[in-house]
Parts: C-alpha cells; sequence; structure tokens
C-alpha cells in the first residue's frame, strides 16, 4: 500500500515565554501550504513520542505578550462585569479554547502581533469552531462569504476554508495586519475587522471635516463597534488577573495541542476518525471545514489531531490493508431529477440525495458536482481541478402545464379552449452548495456574529441569535 501520509506537521513552533527561540526544522514545507513556518516531522523515520515541548503555562505567556493599553471605559468596565457575572460561561468558552489557543498565540507570536489578537476568537465566535451568525458569517473568525473569498478560502462542495483552523487564522491575522497598516492603530483594525475598512474611513473623512479627533473612542459608530474593543479589553482584563473577578482559568500547557497530517491519498472522514481512535465530535472540533465524508488528497488538505493520537494513528494507518476511500465524485452532464440522476450513475436515489444534501423536489443542474459511492470503474482519487471548484446548483422543475377544460358532453361545434403555456421557469428559485453563492452575497459585509453568539455558545450551539445587525468586514478595499 503506497504511503498515503507524507508528512506530519508539529502546527506551531514551541516557545515558551521564558525560550530563547523557535524550533525550526530542515524538512521541506509542502507546496501550496499556508502553514509553512510549522515545523515538520516525516513519518518514514521519526516518530511523534519524540517530540515534546515546554510545558510552561500558556496564559503567562499570553500575558507576557500583551501591548494594548486598557480603555478604563466605562464601556470595558460594562463588559468585564458581565462576563465576572457569568464565571461558567467563561469557563466553557475558556476550554474551548484550549484546542486552538496554542496555535493562535504562535501565529501572533510570529507576526510580532499583539497576544490580544489571539482572543478576538472569544469576541467573535466563543471558540465555536462551527459557529455562524444570521449574516452567514462563520468560523471561529467569523468570514462572511465574500471576505473569505477575498482571502483565498476555498468554499465549495467539499470543504470550506472559512472554518478550518489554520487557513481561517492565517488569513484573519493577515486581515488584521492589512488593516492595522492602513489606520496605524490596532483599535481602529479592529473596528475597521467588525464595521469594514471602508465605513471607518467615512467616519475618519466626516470628523476630519468636523475638526474632530479620527481616534477610535472619538468616532461616531454602530453600537456592536463600539462595544467591540471594549469586549475584547475586557477578556484581555480577566486573562491578565482572573481572581479579581471570581474567575478561574483552565490550565494550559504551552505545547500543541494538535499536530497536522498532510493528506496522501482521499480517505473517508469515518475511517479517519477510527483510525486515530479519538471521539467523533473531538475530529470534527479540529476538522470543521470539511462538507462531506471523505477528505481530498488533491485539495492539499491536512487532517488535525490531538497530539498524543498521532501516532496512534501513524501505527493504525500502516496495518490497515483495506481501500480507505469509499466515496468518489462525478460532474452531471444534464439537469435532472435526483431520481433519474441516480439511475444514470447507478446509485440509489435516497443516497444521493442524503450525501449530497439535496431537498425533495429539487433538480440537479448541469454541470454540477455529486458525491457518490466508489464503483470498480469509479476507484481513483477526485481529481485536483474538481476538488478545487467542485460546486453544486439545484433549481425547481418547472410547474406542470395546466390542463385544457373539455368541449361540454354532446355540444355541437363546440369551440377548443385555448390552453395558455405554462410559464418558463428562468426564474427558477436555484440553491448552491457552500462558497458558490459567496459573489452574489453582495456585499463584501462581514457580519459580526459577537454578540449573538454568547448565547448560543452558552448552550453549546453552533449558530448566532443575530439580534445585531451591524457589519464587520466589509469590502477589502481599503
Amino acid at each position: 500500500m503506497r504511503l498515503v501520509y507524507a508528512a506530519l506537521l508539529i502546527v506551531a513552533f514551541l516557545s515558551g515565554c521564558a525560550s530563547t527561540g523557535d524550533w525550526s526544522s530542515d524538512m521541506p514545507t509542502k507546496s501550496g501550504s499556508k502553514v509553512s513556518r510549522a515545523t515538520r516531522v516525516n513519518l518514514k523515520n521519526q516518530s511523534v513520542s519524540k517530540v515534546y515541548a515546554p510545558s510552561d503555562n500558556l496564559w503567562l505567556r499570553i500575558r507576557d505578550g500583551f501591548q494594548m493599553e486598557p480603555m478604563n471605559s466605562p464601556l470595558e468596565i460594562e463588559q468585564v462585569r458581565w462576563l465576572s457575572a457569568r464565571p461558567d460561561y467563561v469557563h466553557r468558552s475558556m476550554a474551548r479554547s484550549s484546542r486552538y489557543l496554542f496555535y493562535i498565540v504562535q501565529e501572533v507570536n510570529a507576526r510580532n502581533m499583539p497576544t490580544e489578537i489571539a482572543l478576538l476568537p472569544f469576541v467573535e465566535s466563543a471558540f465555536v469552531t462551527n459557529a455562524k451568525s444570521s449574516a452567514k458569517a462563520v468560523g471561529l473568525w467569523q468570514f462572511m462569504p465574500a471576505t473569505g473569498k477575498d482571502f483565498q478560502l476555498t468554499q465549495n462542495v467539499f470543504r470550506d476554508e472559512r472554518r478550518d483552523v489554520l487557513q481561517s487564522t492565517d488569513a484573519a491575522l493577515d486581515y488584521l495586519q492589512r488593516l492595522n497598516n492602513q489606520f496605524g492603530s490596532w483599535e481602529l483594525a479592529l473596528a475597521a475587522y467588525n464595521w469594514g475598512a471602508g465605513n471607518v474611513a467615512k467616519a475618519q473623512k466626516r470628523n476630519l471635516a468636523a475638526g474632530l479627533p479620527t481616534d477610535y473612542e472619538n468616532l461616531t459608530m454602530p453600537r456592536e463597534t463600539r462595544m467591540y474593543v471594549p469586549k475584547l479589553m475586557a477578556y484581555r482584563a480577566i486573562v491578565l488577573d482572573p481572581s479579581a473577578y471570581g474567575i478561574v482559568l483552565p490550565e494550559l500547557e504551552n505545547h500543541p495541542y494538535f499536530v497536522a497530517v498532510d493528506v496522501g491519498s482521499d480517505i473517508d472522514v469515518a475511517l479517519a476518525i477510527k483510525l486515530a481512535e479519538i471521539p467523533e465530535e473531538e475530529f470534527h472540533s479540529l476538522n470543521p471545514s470539511f462538507n462531506k465524508p471523505v477528505i481530498l488528497s488533491n485539495a492539499n488538505q491536512q487532517i488535525l489531531l490531538p497530539f498524543g493520537h498521532a501516532e496512534i494513528f501513524q501505527a493504525n494507518l500502516k496495518n490497515y490493508t483495506k481501500p480507505l476511500s469509499t466515496w468518489t465524485a462525478v460532474k452531471v452532464s444534464k439537469t435532472e431529477g435526483v431520481d433519474q440522476a441516480a439511475k444514470t450513475l447507478g446509485v440509489d436515489a435516497d443516497a444521493l440525495r442524503q450525501v449530497n444534501s439535496i431537498p425533495k423536489g429539487m433538480r440537479i443542474k448541469a454541470g454540477s458536482t455529486v458525491i457518490i459511492p466508489k464503483t470498480g470503474t469509479r476507484s481513483g482519487d477526485v481529481s485536483s481541478a474538481m476538488a478545487d471548484n467542485a460546486s453544486l446548483s439545484l433549481e425547481k422543475p418547472s410547474p406542470p402545464a395546466p390542463k385544457c377544460p373539455k368541449p361540454a358532453k354532446g355540444s355541437k361545434n363546440a369551440k377548443a379552449v385555448k390552453c395558455a403555456p405554462a410559464k418558463s421557469n428562468n426564474g427558477a428559485q436555484t440553491a448552491s452548495s457552500k462558497g458558490n453563492s459567496s459573489s452574489k452575497n453582495a456585499a463584501s459585509q462581514h457580519k459580526s456574529a459577537s454578540t449573538g453568539l454568547a448565547k448560543s455558545a452558552k448552550n453549546g450551539s453552533s449558530s448566532s441569535s443575530g439580534s445585531n445587525t451591524s457589519t464587520k468586514g466589509a469590502s477589502k478595499n481599503p
């Protein structure tokens, strides 16, 4: 069996707050990878157990990296009081962060950014990886479809990289650095991340015209944006001195929670979970970007696994002799209903509908990509072109032609009643797979889910209440 996993990433530099430097590696990085700074371990001749890291307290390291000045404003005090009155909620979100915070801190440190930025997902999503706002912003960093597209986060049938821990973190930090360079302060950069760079620039112009200061505190902005930085600074205050607010922070060791494995052949999600010997929920918490039951080798994807289970996965994979993937993908050549398409493809109609999330009564449009079980004639991996560009478009069928009334029985010379032709269904409602409608979502407006997610995260839900309507991360046109 050919080697199906080329390399193992220790996803982060390992440096404690008192360390003399980051780990480095002579291992080449995977072509096109956005995590080129990560240390790599070759599965052929290295073992995960040989890799270890300092176990210093990560919270100490975060505190040492704070650079922003506390606002000490009534809004910040209000937010601190709100959080301190809800210690269970704070503890749950802090516990969730334990999977991701080391990696985010490493990336923030590598860019010489304030470590307050590493706390931003507390505000955005409460560290719920599959969080989704009413404005369709998703993931830890709450990227809107158009914003994700601007930062080259793939959104297609197979995956949504707005939910990918590595890719979305990289994109969010790129975006925040861009905004900081544009506006010259982290407070304004954060306001622009929430409200949109164009809106912040317009607010500054209005203040300039009125002879007013153009800093964060003096700009006129929506309430959500006005509260955005105070919320972040409230988390900063709690991390800095949790006992002052009756909060107990969970222990976080200063080493990677997960490692990343490069995919060398298509593999079923269910099989990856089995080989790693981890709960399904744990796998999906680390790998929330996968939309389908198969992970594609030609999509330059990685699987994140808990640090202690990567070697278990490695050993089980070497001993596994059966096919790694039972799913493939094909392009539909003509528009037709699910039953007819299933007959054409030689698969079960119900299975086709279920795995592709096709509602009953919808037709599959020509050119769409669907997932189907592998057969002897379709045994290879999904191609790179399909892995990167797959889309699924659906439409409602045209309404049936109206029945013409028959002439009255026995009537002579009865004229045939003309029936109006059925209207064409050019405007039929269509539905596309995740990410394919990003260009139609106009507005490049990146709505914040920070307020609504407080309730959903508290209840373990993945979607925001959508109570706030101000926009976030608007079109990236500085």
